[in-house]
């Protein structure tokens, strides 16, 4: 079996994202790193696996796909029978329905606030105020249907763990190191359910990695 590729940086969420996935599935993977500060993404080779130019693109023999969620789709269904198991075919509906939800509510959100308030102060750029407050009520909200359907389950998709919450890390893990954290401690269920998500041995190797680059 050809080594898995992700092509991207460890700084980079989306990346993360793809990372944790093979991780949880404990496949051997190699990763290419992409230099996003000298802007290797917007030009070939790069632009070749990706003509979006944003990170990671990824490659499995002579398959290639770019959008991290795609290739997590990808991976959990294609090595369904290694590791964690990452979709519930019993439960597929209601698991896809949760990936939209972070797809289409929370990553909106959690990415304006972490570019905000973890990134822009990271690269020397001020930090939106008025940005900050208007993304912080419309998180309150998304995690208010979150802290009542996490009253129903453990996990958003059910009682196992799936992509519908694994999605959900990088962003998540930005935010935690800022104020916003307090929205999701003043919740209960989302608090436990982000802890035990956060605390995952997968995610672990991902911060690791994360510290050496």
């Amino acid at each position: 079996m050809a080594v898995l590729k992700v092509h991207g940086s460890a700084i980079s969420t989306a990346t993360q994202r793809v990372i944790a996935t093979i991780l949880e599935k404990g496949l051997e993977y190699e990763l290419v790193l992409v230099n996003l500060r000298e802007g290797e993404h917007k030009r070939e080779p790069f632009i070749s696996l990706n003509p979006f130019g944003q990170v990671p693109a990824f490659e499995d023999g002579d398959l290639k796909l770019f959008e991290s969620r795609a290739i997590t789709q990808y991976i959990a269904h294609d090595y369904a029978s290694s590791g964690t198991p990452l979709i519930s075919f019993e439960k597929m509906p209601v698991m896809v329905n949760w990936m939209e939800v972070e797809a289409h509510h929370f990553d909106p959100v959690s990415s304006a606030l972490a570019w905000e308030l973890v990134f822009k102060p990271m690269f020397g750029m001020t930090t939106d105020a008025a940005a900050v407050e208007e993304n912080e009520a419309k998180l309150g909200k998304v995690l208010d249907v979150y802290e009542k359907r996490l009253s129903q389950s453990k996990y958003l998709a059910g009682d196992e763990f799936t992509l519908a919450d694994l999605h959900h890390l990088p962003n998540l893990q930005c935010l935690m190191g800022t104020p916003v954290k307090k929205f999701f401690e003043s919740r209960p269920r989302v608090s436990a359910w982000s802890e035990d998500i956060l605390a995952r041995p997968s995610w672990a190797k991902v911060l690791d990695l994360q510290k050496n680059h």
